[in-house]
């Protein structure tokens, strides 16, 4: 399926209210452009305005991108997304308003090119665009990119016919191995809610989880639910860890705090983001679904946000394949009838960017485009995984992800990369990803002048041909004006954001085009010879 990644970043040293907006991933070489641009004050204030429309409750101090730049706010009719009904018809305007001035502000000039021919191949092999936004300044995060229109009566993004709309990171922990599972195998757990019948709760959602409609057919995959009320952290762990199971559904309260939130198991006991990411990554849950407050916002501080502390961005990061996550509250008949559409559709097979689709599609259906319900589900994806949750048992044998090492039936190459400086270093490759950047975080570090913080990373990954795994590497640039290079037969060219395979053997430059030389290396091809013996910590570290 063809994918298109757009990033948003503010400028540093620029002022506020100076963004990049650029393309990370396209499906045709040319597609990766970029442009600057500024969060103008009549985007700000529309922003405003439908928060007061729109947001309901908001016991949290959260400082609005508006706020800090500097918009005043209008006083307007103000309304509960709760009681599904708003008393303004200017409701309906405001979330079309809004949805248009983001479109205009992301999709303008070169980027709307991208996303309109990378559009159209999709459609030309009569697939759906996946569309993946990355947003990179924490005070963006809470805006509501879903409702994202280009024009009055076109359809916002994230409903769309042809493209399939989710939020992504690239700051991630590569994909753990993932299984290939014929059902659904859902663990429900309920926590603290001074408002929530548990035991009623739990039936509603054991059903919605289980039953089949009279629509379906054989080919609808079963699914296996295990509820724990109000367990312990202990007794989260040890079930995750004693059973098999690809979905976390986590029905209760929360609150945005420092990492990754903290969700309430029982009155006096909660687990953070960090601690719950370790346990899913390490059980090898594909996805986990939180109908918690703000499961989707950040922190915030004194009136500043945190990065990346929101428990969709923290389970992301570290190598959880899917976050489905609420902006807000939600009442709970709309999760209820968003969560029935969105089994259904995973039950069917479809991937989890598509169940959402349909999911949320179902809530417009019902509660209407100028009520918020459809708007509150956030989906993140991570960047290497397809969305695939279940599949037939004849579909064939399992499927590693594409950063996965597998490294069972064959042994497992050494790669690295060589500077041709004389006394130049060598490093080895890590398994997964390797991160390349000015900064001590990287993994390779270049503390040269023209490298960006974040220039680049090498991707190792597993294909299987024949039934054999083999191993290949990729190079991802990352750098902010595109100044990675590679050497081909008419000389240096230019990797512009894209990514491309390497070869044993290939000359890179991270960059100036006139800085360092590196050699990219394979053990046992041609040109490694011995290694090194100048490695120092790196071989150490990395060494098998």
């Amino acid at each position: 399926m063809s994918c298109l990644n757009v990033a948003i970043a503010p400028l540093v040293n620029t002022g506020t209210d100076n963004f990049a907006i650029w393309v990370v991933k396209a499906p045709y070489p040319s597609g990766y452009v970029l442009r600057d641009c500024v969060f103008s004050p009549e985007l700000g204030q529309i922003w405003q305005e439908w928060q007061q429309m729109f947001a309901g409750h908001s016991p949290l101090d959260i400082a609005s991108v508006s706020t800090i730049r500097g918009v005043n706010t209008l006083p307007i009719e103000m309304s509960s997304p709760l009681t599904g009904q708003t008393t303004s018809p200017y409701s309906s305007r405001l979330m079309q308003s809004l949805g248009i001035s983001l479109w205009r502000w992301v999709f303008d000039g070169a980027i709307l090119g991208s996303l309109e021919r990378s559009r159209g191949m999709a459609m030309g092999q009569n697939k759906r665009l996946r569309f993946r936004l990355e947003i990179r300044d924490p005070d963006l995060i809470a805006l509501p990119w879903e409702i994202m229109q280009r024009e009055p009566g076109q359809s916002a993004i994230s409903l769309s016919q042809d493209i399939l709309f989710s939020r992504t990171i690239s700051e991630v922990e590569p994909l753990p191995n993932l299984r290939t599972d014929p059902t659904l195998n859902v663990l429900l757990v309920l926590g603290h809610d001074d408002n929530l019948q548990l035991e009623k709760e739990a039936a509603i959602l054991e059903k919605i989880l289980s039953e089949s409609s009279p629509s379906e057919t054989n080919s609808v995959a079963g699914c296996m639910v295990k509820t724990l009320l109000q367990p312990t952290p202990q007794q989260l762990i040890q079930e995750l860890e004693t059973k098999v199971y690809n979905v976390f559904l986590f029905a209760g309260h929360g609150l945005p705090a420092a990492d990754g939130g903290l969700l309430f198991l029982g009155a006096n006991m909660s687990l953070n983001g960090i601690e719950l990411a370790q346990v899913l990554t390490r059980t090898g849950v594909k996805l986990g679904v939180f109908n918690a407050c703000w499961g989707a916002q950040p922190a915030v501080i004194n009136q500043q946000v945190i990065p990346a502390s929101s428990l969709a961005e923290v389970l992301i990061r570290h190598g959880v394949p899917a976050v489905l996550a609420m902006r807000d509250e939600i009442a709970d008949q709309e999760s209820q009838s968003f969560i029935q559409a969105f089994t259904e559709a995973l039950r069917a097979r479809k991937p989890i960017d598509e169940a959402v689709a349909g999911a949320r599609q179902e809530l417009l259906t019902i509660y209407k485009f100028n009520q918020p319900a459809w708007t509150l589900p956030v989906l993140y994806l991570h960047p290497d995984f397809h969305g695939d949750l279940i599949k037939s048992v004849d579909e064939g044998i399992t499927e590693l992800p594409d950063t996965a090492i597998s490294g069972i039936n064959s042994p497992k190459p050494t790669a690295s990369l060589r500077s041709l400086s004389p006394e130049g270093k060598t490093w080895l490759l890590r398994s997964g990803v390797t991160r390349i950047g000015r900064t001590k975080d990287n993994d390779i570090v270049l503390p040269e002048l023209y490298v960006s913080k974040r220039h680049a990373e090498i991707l190792c990954r597993n294909i299987f041909i024949g039934g054999q795994s083999i191993t290949t590497y990729y190079l991802q640039d990352f750098s902010t004006y595109g100044t990675t290079w590679c050497l081909s037969a008419n000389g240096w060219q230019q990797i512009l954001r894209e990514e491309v395979p390497l070869l044993s053997g290939m000359q890179l430059k991270f960059g100036s085009v006139k800085g360092e030389t590196w050699e990219f290396l394979i053990e046992g091809d041609s040109g490694l010879g011995t290694r090194d013996s100048g490695l120092g910590r790196d071989e150490g570290d990395w060494g098998e």
